[in-house]
């Protein structure tokens, strides 16, 4: 009962974490809006809301069977008949969402050992996912590729068809998408990479499955509510069914350039804390002096053995020892965003700290079957900017020697080769930092250590910078002054703008979400941090001045991010902004 309770609890969090959202617009469009039933009935089409098509729409006239001729149907039965085809199946929401969450759930805990008995690439599923998502958003926009899919299906006659409704499409869903990395999840995950499957973790599979689906069902049944209760949405059937296409094109697309994990990692994990006791329930609490995020250093016996690896990022790919160097072994998994949110800390010490005898060893212990590839780990450590030794852990021997269950998790040993703290999770690089300079001392008491460059345990406070800044009138919070307003302005700047403010010159026309220059248009902006970028639109130039230095960057004709300024090391400073006529900005963000 406490398994099936973690189980639901841990599924439940990660339904409502910052990982589902890029799921969520095909969710909402094709799970909810496409269940919706309009107040009159209308003719039935292949795809789309009021027809749609036996994998991905709604009911329909089976494939490959004809609608008979007016003239041949009795008067009396057309109005049935235009029924029946113009609804869309009500279990829709239920299919999806349970598609999703049961090839997921199959996935995570048999895709390893499937693709190991038909001898294919572990990444194979993620890939034959992607294509999916893409195929079935084409054959939403175009019936034409729809009737190629649906051919396959034919033999099976129009009931079974109908009851298909949606159900692929879910399964599609679970087979490409990736969640965040949570101790349920990772349990369900080893257990599936390791072969040990056992009544236990085929219950917490279950329960998982169960609980991510509840917040993923209300999300798509509040769509189709949404569909029949505004007019708009019953009006646009046809714009809802192109919504829902573009929508899959558009989130297989993302998942083959690795966009939702930049998404992720720019949003705050708002269910860190609620993970955190999840990992309670789950696996106890420690005892003794390494309890996770100690502030001293303990003794816990030595560091476990890292074995069964292959080796990058060293000399000659060749392995490397932990002997007679302190050492920080950092467990992570490439599509883990708070891996992803860690890394970055890691990488700090590794550079500010190796030249004072610091051994950096990141363990990429897979979370899911496409990770297992090394390739993929290599891109991806490239793209995460890692330069300290990396072991590959594709088998999980080093997590399992380890008796590890978290990504990621830190283990920080002496140089006699003793744990001496832990710390799972993101943040606690201040923490960090202070027993890695002690433990450095101890090891050489004569070591020359470089100014500490950790200030906050806070894992948003790595890197100080400016708050997003938004300049149209319905969220412009830091604007200079009284509040912006509608309309037109010609305003001066003024000779003083405080930190963290913006300030405009010249003369605009401010909207809700955005301003557009006219003549003389300035914009004036007190930041700090390492980067300025500004969301911009418009055929034009922005030519900026700051501390001394000058350019001038093309806007595009679509709004996009354009990189102002970009100092490594940070800086700060009033950045000025001349605009020309047309060109129109929406925010600035920070790095």
């Amino acid at each position: 009962m406490v398994t099936i309770l973690i189980g639901l609890l841990g599924g439940f969090i990660t339904g409502i974490s910052p990982c589902i959202l890029p799921v969520l617009p095909v969710i909402f469009l094709s799970g909810g809006a496409q269940s919706a039933r309009n107040s009159a009935p209308a003719p039935a089409n292949l795809i789309g809301v009021g027809g749609g098509a036996n994998l991905i729409g709604g009911n329909a006239i089976a494939p490959g069977a004809s609608a008979a001729p007016a003239s041949a149907a009795p008067a009396s039965a057309a109005p049935a008949s235009m029924s029946t085809q113009s609804e869309p199946s009500r279990w829709r929401p239920y299919l999806v969402v349970g598609g999703l969450v049961l090839s997921f759930t199959f996935f995570t805990l048999l895709g390893s050992t499937v693709l190991n008995l038909l001898r294919l690439p572990q990444d194979t599923i993620r890939w034959a996912g992607i294509v999916m998502l893409a195929a079935l958003g084409i054959a939403m926009l175009f019936p034409r590729f729809m009737e190629l899919l649906e051919r396959p299906f034919e033999r099976f006659g129009k009931r079974e068809a109908k009851s298909s409704n949606g159900f692929v499409l879910g399964l599609v869903l679970g087979a490409a998408y990736v969640p965040c990395a949570g101790p349920v999840l990772a349990a369900i995950a080893v257990a599936g990479s390791t072969g040990k499957i056992g009544a236990d973790t085929a219950l917490l599979a279950l329960s998982f499955s169960v609980g991510t689906a509840i917040p993923l069902l209300f999300f798509a049944l509040a769509g189709r509510r949404l569909a029949e209760r505004i007019s708009a949405f019953r009006r646009c059937q046809k714009a809802i069914r192109i919504g829902a296409g573009i929508a899959l094109i558009a989130l297989s697309i993302g998942m083959v350039f690795n966009l939702p994990a930049y998404l992720q990692r720019a949003l705050p994990d708002w269910t860190a804390s609620a993970q955190q006791k999840t990992e309670t329930l789950l696996h106890g609490t420690a005892s003794g002096a390494c309890t996770d995020g100690a502030s001293e250093l303990g003794n816990c016996g030595p560091l476990a053995k890292i074995e069964g690896v292959s080796w990058f990022n060293t000399p000659g790919d060749a392995p490397i020892t932990t002997d007679g160097k302190v050492t920080l072994v950092d467990f992570w998994a490439y599509s883990c965003i708070n891996c992803q949110r860690s890394i970055p800390g890691v990488e700090k010490l590794y550079e500010t700290y190796k030249d004072a005898g610091l051994n950096v060893i990141g363990v990429h212990s897979p979370e899911y079957a496409f990770e297992k590839e090394e390739r993929n780990v290599r891109a991806a450590a490239k793209d995460l900017g890692i330069t300290y030794p990396v072991a590959v852990d594709s088998d999980l021997t080093t997590w399992t020697n380890f008796d590890n269950h978290y990504w990621p998790a830190h283990y920080l040993a002496d140089s006699a080769g003793q744990l001496r703290a832990i710390k799972y999770g993101e943040g606690g690089e201040a923490t960090t930092e202070k027993l890695v300079r002690e433990l450095l001392r101890d090891a050489n008491p004569k070591v020359s250590l470089p100014a500490p460059v950790f200030t906050s345990d806070d894992a948003g406070a790595r890197n100080p910078r400016t708050p997003e800044t938004y300049l149209g009138a319905a969220r412009a919070e830091y604007f200079v002054g009284e509040p912006i307003t509608l309309g037109e302005h010609d305003a001066k700047l003024p000779g003083d703008v405080p930190e963290n403010r913006f300030a405009i010159g010249g003369k605009w026309t401010v909207d809700g979400e955005k301003i557009t220059a006219a003549k003389g248009a300035q914009v004036a902006l007190n930041w700090f941090g390492r980067q300025v970028h500004v969301v911009a639109s418009g055929n034009g130039t922005i030519r900026w001045e700051m501390n001394g230095k000058s350019g001038e960057l093309s806007v595009p004709d679509v709004p996009n991010k354009i990189t102002v300024v970009d100092v490594p090391d940070g800086t700060s400073g009033v950045l000025t902004l001349s605009v020309d006529p047309g060109v129109s900005l929406y925010s600035f963000t920070f790095g």
